[in-house]
């Protein structure tokens, strides 16, 4: 079997996508719109670009990357987040995924696709990219802010409804009509999950013994074997290899081994992923966008929409004002990978065949914008915020003054609302800004002391906890932050 054509058009793919991802990153992009364009660039439906590739070529290898994306999803589950703030968790995060999932239904039922169509539709426009929302985070040095625990809630809840909602998916997507063997599918699905976490919540110390080598070959072998094995007996049990890697993710998030197997894996993650994402450009045809056009305008349009409605309601539920709100607001309204796999299984389904284009637009637009606004949350908030605070201010003063009016000082009242204002705003960024410093210096301890552990070899040791500066405020529960770093 000679492969040297294949071997080197998938080289060449990704030098490209390389250096995309280099001029992508200097404007702030992530990853996962570049490797679409590299896949749509291969795309058999664009032969005009002098590169063929055929999806069959890189089939196995995108399914691993699939895989990897929902067991890294689980690896990287707060369980201590949730079970110790589950009620407020809930209660935060389900109000957004409600208000999302709940207008994206009845956005895919306007549609005219048919049922089963909507409910994909709707799971694409329901939750954010975690991926996307912690690498923001972590790169606009917002991991210090208020209202950062909040969101990394929202993303916790948003991951359990995703195990929920592919359990539930599979059994839609399989077709079957018999409601007692449908009711079985669900049984066997929830079953699976219910499992799962029951064992990810109690036996993680009995699960790391399987873990007990020092060897990172034969320990990088036995974690992904283990998710791609589970990703195969997911698929066999009907609710997707995608649930089975996730859940054998959240098992080995469970372990005290998870620290070593996040830092093994990411990397495997990164470069399988990135096959994931070329192989769905390749899947791309240019030539149907136009048919999904206006669809894909109105979901950008319906989710930036209930995004700022939600993003200012679950912040006004965690006592946060306006401006931490539209924080929130620009954060969550990514959209990226989720998107992608639903339109995967249903195109494995046999679908409607527009769902593939309008997820491979709409992911282009909103991995692109979503970004872009979050960047620029600060200037949203001045021309949103200012002017009634300006307004607020200048109300005040005309109050104090009473009934003495004139132009003159009508200016002087105008001038000194602006002025105060501005005062304020560069209070609040200079307290910003120092708690930034404090934070990093804060992240750099504990980078260096998990170098330090790794280096001697002893993972079973416990190194004194890191003391900090930086304030909490009361009504945040004490807990350590604990920042995640994915590519994608």
């Amino acid at each position: 079997m000679h492969l040297g054509g294949e071997l080197l058009t998938i080289g060449i793919l990704f030098i490209i996508a390389y250096v995309l991802g280099r001029l992508g990153k200097t404007i702030g992009l992530p990853a996962i719109p570049i490797y679409m364009v590299v896949g749509l660039i291969a795309s058999p439906h664009t032969p005009w670009i002098g590169l063929n590739v055929e999806s069959h070529t890189i089939e196995l290898i995108a399914t691993f990357g699939l895989i990897l994306l929902l067991f890294n999803l689980g690896l990287e589950f707060d369980q201590e987040e949730f079970y110790g703030n589950a009620g407020k968790l809930l209660v935060s995060g389900g109000t957004y995924v409600a208000i999302n999932m709940g207008v994206g239904f009845a956005f895919g039922f306007s549609l005219g696709w048919g049922t089963r169509e909507a409910l994909i539709i709707a799971g694409m426009t329901a939750t954010s990219s975690s991926a996307i929302v912690t690498k923001l985070l972590i790169e606009l040095r917002r991991l210090a802010n208020d209202e950062t625990p909040m969101i990394l809630g929202v993303t916790v809840i948003e991951d359990v409804f995703i195990a929920i909602y592919l359990a539930i998916v599979s059994v839609v997507l399989s077709g079957d009509t018999n409601i007692w063997g449908v009711v079985g599918k669900l049984a066997l699905a929830f079953g699976f999950l219910i499992v799962m976490f029951t064992l990810a919540r109690f036996a993680g110390k009995w699960v790391s013994r399987i873990f007990a080598t020092r060897d990172d070959e034969l320990f990088t072998v036995l974690f992904f074997g283990l998710a791609v094995m589970f990703g195969g007996i997911g698929d066999l049990l009907g609710v997707t290899d995608a649930i089975g890697a996730f859940v054998i993710g959240l098992l080995c998030g469970a372990t005290r081994y998870r620290d070593r197997i996040e830092q093994l894996a990411l990397p495997m993650r990164d470069v399988f992923a990135a096959f994931f994402f070329v192989n769905f450009g390749l899947g791309l045809d240019l030539s149907t966008f136009g048919e999904v056009l206006w669809p894909v305008l109105g979901a950008i349009g319906m989710t930036v929409g209930l995004n700022a409605v939600a993003g200012q309601l679950v912040a006004r539920m965690n006592g946060f004002n306006v401006q931490q709100g539209i924080n929130t607001a620009v954060i969550l309204v990514n959209r990226g990978e989720f998107a992608l796999i639903l339109a995967t299984l249903s195109a494995a389904a046999g679908l409607e065949a527009r769902i593939t284009a309008f997820a491979g637009l709409y992911v282009l637009v909103m991995a692109i914008l979503g970004p872009l606004l979050a960047v620029n949350s600060d200037r949203i908030g001045r021309l949103v915020v200012r002017p009634a605070r300006v307004a607020r201010l200048r109300s005040r003063l005309r109050a104090r003054l009473g009934s003495r009016r004139g132009v003159a000082l009508e200016d002087a009242v105008d001038t000194a609302a602006v002025a105060g204002v501005a005062e304020q705003d560069a209070r609040a960024a200079a307290r910003r800004a120092e708690r930034d410093r404090q934070f990093a210096e804060e992240f750099a301890l504990v980078e260096a002391a998990g170098r330090e552990e790794r280096e001697n070899g002893s993972p079973d040791l416990v190194d004194d906890p890191v003391t900090s500066s930086v304030e909490i405020p009361a009504e945040r529960p004490e807990r350590p932050v604990r920042p995640r770093d994915p590519e994608y």
